[in-house]
């Protein structure tokens, strides 16, 4: 268990800004222009520079950045089987309610093009650890405490149903939910038994449930 004399101590949020370099690495790999083990070369060196940046700081728990990951939730396509990685403008013409969906876009401050959605289109089941590598890519720089960052079980489940696709693999949401915590469930007994001091659950659309009468619409973070 961990313990600490610092009465405040001090970590970040979890993600940290892409340089162009990494950016441009992220396009390649999506596109299949370079393979995973080129992406995670120059991922490996981007997040190594964050970890310093924070060792230098005196960061009192460190993070690795997300710099292995497309954004903070959508990185899970890579690890779990049947799963999609969608563009919002793919998925315009499959949603239950499309003139909710449209007003959704409208307000969005980027392309729906460029906003990419892990969709459940099969079985979801964990192909490899989602975030082990990188609890262990950090620990091989310091022996601080780490913090690992996981996208949590509710906002996986509002964003990953696509009725259309997600019936393949599932009768309803909730029956695909379970799968999703019992993925998470098996990601957090890695973490623990990897000795990993702090892991983050991120449920940002849980903000609907205080501020918004309606918590059943449509939700990509």
């Amino acid at each position: 268990m961990y313990k600490s004399d610092i009465l405040f101590p001090v970590t970040q949020v979890g993600s940290w800004p892409r340089s162009k370099v990494l950016l441009k690495a992220l396009r390649d790999k999506q596109k299949q222009r370079i393979t995973r083990e080129e992406f995670d070369t120059i991922a490996n060196k981007e997040a190594e520079r964050c970890i310093k940046y924070q060792l230098d700081a005196g960061v009192d728990i460190l993070v690795e950045g997300e710099h292995h990951r497309d954004n903070f939730y959508s990185f899970i396509t890579d690890k779990i089987e049947g799963t999609k990685l969608m563009s919002l403008a793919e998925m315009l013409d499959t949603v239950e309610n499309k003139e909710s969906f449209e007003e959704m876009l409208d307000t969005l401050d980027v392309p729906a093009s460029a906003i990419k959605n892990p969709t459940c289109i099969g079985k979801l089941k964990r192909k490899e650890s989602l975030t082990l590598n990188e609890f262990k890519f950090v620990k091989s720089f310091t022996d601080k405490p780490v913090k690992i960052t996981l996208p949590g079980p509710y906002l996986l489940t509002r964003a990953m149903w696509v009725g259309s696709y997600s019936k393949m693999g599932y009768n309803n949401k909730l029956e695909m939910a379970e799968d999703v915590i019992e993925i998470l469930r098996q990601e957090l007994s890695d973490l623990q038994a990897a000795e990993c001091e702090f892991v983050q659950f991120d449920e940002p659309v849980l903000t609907e449930i205080v501020m918004s009468d309606d918590c059943g619409r449509r939700t990509f973070m």
